[in-house]
């Protein structure tokens, strides 16, 4: 049998295409996209974890994490956005609609990076309404003034694909000797190549364009974890104590290493801590996991 040390060509990996089935869920006709979505797990949950990508990722960079928690109980969901959207507000009301369409009320959200700020934006946008049981936030941020492309951001939809992936390569590039890591990083650039011009620039410009997490809206939330890596990944050590002061009772979850995509590299260090936030939910109706009781006899 042969062996590849290609994560993207593994047996892991082909399993996981083979067992969790790739559905295309449009919400919204006037916009003539869909969502990409990969559903694991029992779906009598009504609370289920759902994972949100960084700016150059796809909804499978999180198969690890599908296979490991639907295979103890948890319904896990991993997504990826359509291109039609541009901004944040854009993103939140496409995202809501998708909540809406399968039938989910209130959710645990795991974000990386991009995607990390994305879920801290939708428990503002539902603020009035909360439908975000829990954060659970790796290598992500508070603010898109930190990377200085504000005022560019608005141009991006013009620029040639060659453009936009030089502003996400510094994720795709690593000094690790690491080989987790590495394969890591093989893996999200092979995804990567999947990408359109159009996604790249949606994303990118929802990236840059002016916009802040505005602590006060985020009401509703019950538990915030804060996931970070202390070797290579793409954001500054300023930029991690700036949310672990917006949110001083959340739990730290911190790595020794595992680049920009931990939960790719260091994914069995990453399950565990995933579990530990969503396991004080286990005796509660909003509970993303399903616990199978022995039938007692008389």
């Amino acid at each position: 049998m042969r062996t590849t040390n290609r994560l993207i060509e593994s047996s892991e990996y082909v399993h996981f295409r083979s067992s969790v089935p790739l559905r295309n869920i449009c919400v919204d006709n006037s916009k003539g996209e869909s969502w990409k979505v990969y559903d694991a797990g029992p779906k009598i949950i009504r609370s289920p974890v759902i994972f949100l990508p960084p700016t150059c990722g796809t909804a499978d960079i999180y198969f690890r994490q599908l296979v490991y928690l639907s295979s103890i109980g948890y319904r896990a969901i991993a997504v990826e956005s359509p291109c039609s959207y541009w901004t944040v507000n854009e993103w939140c009301l496409g995202f809501k609609l998708l909540l809406d369409h399968l039938r989910l009320e209130k959710v645990h959200l795991f974000g990386a990076s991009l995607g990390g700020f994305l879920a801290q934006k939708f428990v503002e946008f539902t603020y009035q309404c909360p439908r975000v049981i829990s954060l659970f936030l790796c290598n992500t941020f508070i603010d898109t003034e930190i990377f200085d492309l504000t005022e560019t951001s608005s141009l991006f939809w013009l620029l040639p694909t060659v453009f936009l992936k030089r502003l996400i390569m510094p994720s795709l590039i690593t000094k690790s000797f690491d080989p987790d890591i590495i394969a890591a990083v093989d893996f999200v650039s092979e995804r990567v190549k999947s990408l359109t011009q159009a996604d790249f620039a949606s994303r990118l410009t929802i990236n840059c364009s002016a916009s802040r997490v505005h602590i006060e809206n985020m009401r509703g939330v019950r538990a915030i974890t804060i996931m970070d890596v202390f070797d290579e990944y793409a954001l500054s050590s300023p930029i991690r104590e700036e949310i672990y002061e917006l949110y001083p009772y959340a739990k730290l979850a911190q790595l020794k290493n595992g680049g920009n995509f931990p939960y790719l590299s260091k994914f069995e260090e990453v399950n565990i801590h995933i579990n530990i936030h969503l396991r004080k939910f286990e005796t509660e109706t909003c509970s993303p996991r399903l616990i199978q009781t022995e039938a007692v006899h008389d």
